[in-house]
C-alpha cells in the first residue's frame, strides 16, 4: 500500500521556496506537520524583527504539508493570521500544523508558530485547504 503522506514529501522536496528560506521538516504524520526555521539577517524588517511575511511563510508551509499528508493533492483556500509577538534575528521559529476538519475535499488547519527558545508563541493561524487534481504535474 502506497505511503498517503508521499504526496506531502513530494511537494516539500520540489519546494524551493522553503528551502531558500532554510526550512526543515522535523515531524510528518497525517493531519499533522511540524517545520523549522531560524530567523537570518536577511528576514528581519525595518525594524529589526523577523518580517511578519517570512512567518506567514513558515506558517504555510506547515499548513501545506499537514493538508498533503494524507495523499491527495491539495492547496490552500485562504488563510489568516494573528502575529502575537516578534521574532527576532538568531530564533529558531517552530510551526505546527494541526488538521481539525476534514470534510470531503475541504479541510480546516490551525497552525501555532513559536519559539523553540522559550516557547513563546509568535503567531497563530487558521488555514482552509481544498483538494484538487493538478493539471501537468501529477
Amino acid at each position: 500500500m502506497p505511503d498517503p503522506a508521499e504526496t506531502a514529501r513530494a511537494m516539500w522536496a520540489a519546494d524551493a521556496a522553503s528551502q531558500a528560506l532554510g526550512m526543515v521538516l522535523v515531524d510528518l504524520a497525517p493531519g499533522h506537520a511540524t517545520v523549522a526555521m531560524t530567523v537570518r539577517a536577511d528576514m528581519v524588517n525595518g525594524h529589526d524583527l523577523a518580517h511578519g511575511g517570512l512567518v506567514a511563510t513558515l506558517a504555510d508551509s506547515a499548513f501545506a504539508l499537514a493538508c498533503n499528508s494524507r495523499g491527495r493533492t491539495t492547496v490552500a483556500s485562504g488563510f489568516d493570521i494573528t502575529f502575537l509577538e516578534a521574532g527576532r534575528l538568531g530564533d529558531e521559529l517552530v510551526a505546527v500544523a494541526r488538521e481539525t476538519a476534514l470534510r470531503g475535499r475541504s479541510g480546516l488547519y490551525d497552525v501555532t508558530v513559536s519559539r523553540a527558545a522559550d516557547g513563546v508563541v509568535v503567531a497563530e493561524m487558521r488555514g482552509r485547504s481544498r483538494a484538487v487534481a493538478l493539471t501537468g504535474r501529477q
